[in-house]
């Protein structure tokens, strides 16, 4: 029996352990090494400040012995693969194959931006904003985000979150734009969805400014590249992302990780990566969990199982929380064929769509994964309209 080990007890990780568990539980032992003693389910995040969703929390330790896989919470600083060994806090651990999908680093990345969001840890922080344009302090309020970000949703979800929030609180005289550097408001998704964007944010009264680059705020004034400025009371700005920068493994200069079609590490034959550790620009939570997928089948062949592994092959999936009725969004990345629709475009309609993670956590909830049946007949879920992928028990 093969040793895998796997670096990171989050989406890409957690995915993969699922994986291998149904592609090669005899062939294969999991160890996932994580530092961390909870799984957060952040997309939801940005729904907690509004009171309309939390990111939910689960004990790492419980998942991974669910999934057949055992823990050693530890952090990881470096990999040997000469030697098949991986540095950690508590010691080294040998492996026959290894994933890494330790994920990426938000840091600030717009001086003098009043909230960076990057999760749960800055929650409480919007919320004090929310507070202060509640109660008539603030007027204007700008969204926006770096250049070379490769995730915006959370940026228009922000916004529309505020605006609609504000509205139900009467707080009607405060202003808000929306800055990005993209061409189109989620040009990722294509057309379609832009011109959905564009019509949300019109139907709220903001002001959108595209192909527009923050540089950093300050005096009441967030500057732009070009010498352009707009005035702003406050400025709530998304994060740069740096990759783990894990020694021992090639990385990019932003610490990102090479990897071939088969997620598997470029140099190395036993060594794979998934995730946004990984030096594919887009970094997403369902994404992320197609590299695992990819990942754990390349791993399969690898220990012997009879599979022909499938290459990663990204289909952008996204949930936009809007305040009212969420918005489902799919696309090939690369081509221009794209799905915009009201009602579920997956199932369940989670905001991390992953091919054996989302019915384990729904069953983790004890919530139904299958979808509506055609004859009409309810399922046992309840879904909040406004956040859609927070699951509700009946």
């Amino acid at each position: 029996m093969k040793h895998v080990v796997i670096l990171g007890g989050g989406v890409a990780g957690l995915e993969a352990a699922l994986a291998l568990r149904d592609l090669a539980s005899d062939a294969v032992s999991i160890e996932v090494v994580s530092h961390e003693s909870e799984f957060v389910y952040r997309p939801l995040s940005v729904a907690a400040p509004f009171h309309v969703g939390e990111a939910r929390r689960f004990p790492v330790a419980h998942l991974l012995d669910d999934a057949g896989a055992s823990l050693t919470q530890a952090a990881a600083s470096a990999v040997a693969p000469d030697r098949q060994i991986v540095l950690t806090s508590t010691g080294e651990i040998a492996y026959d194959q290894l994933l890494v999908a330790l994920g990426a680093k938000p840091v600030a990345a717009i001086g003098g931006a009043d909230v960076t969001f990057r999760g749960p840890q800055d929650e409480v922080a919007l919320g004090d904003l929310l507070r202060e344009a509640r109660e008539g302090r603030v007027n204007h309020i700008v969204f926006t985000m770096p250049a070379g970000i490769s995730w915006p949703l959370p940026l228009y979800e922000l916004a529309l979150l505020t605006a609609v929030h504000l509205a139900d609180a009467g707080a009607l005289g405060v202003k808000i734009d929306v800055v990005t550097p993209e061409p189109q408001p989620l040009q990722l998704f294509g057309p379609e969805a832009s011109e959905a964007i564009i019509d949300l944010l019109d139907l709220h009264g903001m002001d959108l400014h595209t192909e527009t680059v923050p540089l950093g705020a300050a005096d009441g004034v967030l500057r732009f590249a070009g010498g352009r400025e707009l005035e702003a009371d406050r400025v709530v700005a998304l994060p740069r992302l740096e990759g783990p920068r894990l020694t021992g493994l090639p990385q990019d200069a932003a610490g990102f990780i090479p990897v071939d079609e088969h997620q598997a590490v470029r140099g190395w034959y036993d060594v794979y990566a998934a995730g946004d550790a990984t030096d594919f620009p887009v970094k997403q939570g369902g994404l992320a969990s197609q590299q695992a997928d990819a990942a754990a089948e390349a791993i399969a062949k690898a220990v012997g199982v009879e599979i022909d592994p499938e290459p990663f092959r990204p289909v952008l999936r996204g949930l936009l929380l809007t305040g009212l009725t969420p918005r489902f969004l799919r696309a090939e990345l690369g081509k221009r064929q794209a799905e915009v629709d009201t009602e579920a475009l997956w199932w369940p309609p989670s905001k991390i769509v992953g091919r054996y993670l989302a019915p384990f956590l729904a069953d983790e909830l004890h919530v139904s994964s299958a979808p509506p049946r055609a004859d009409g007949i309810e399922v046992e879920v309840e879904l909040d309209r406004s956040t859609a992928g927070a699951w509700q028990r009946i």
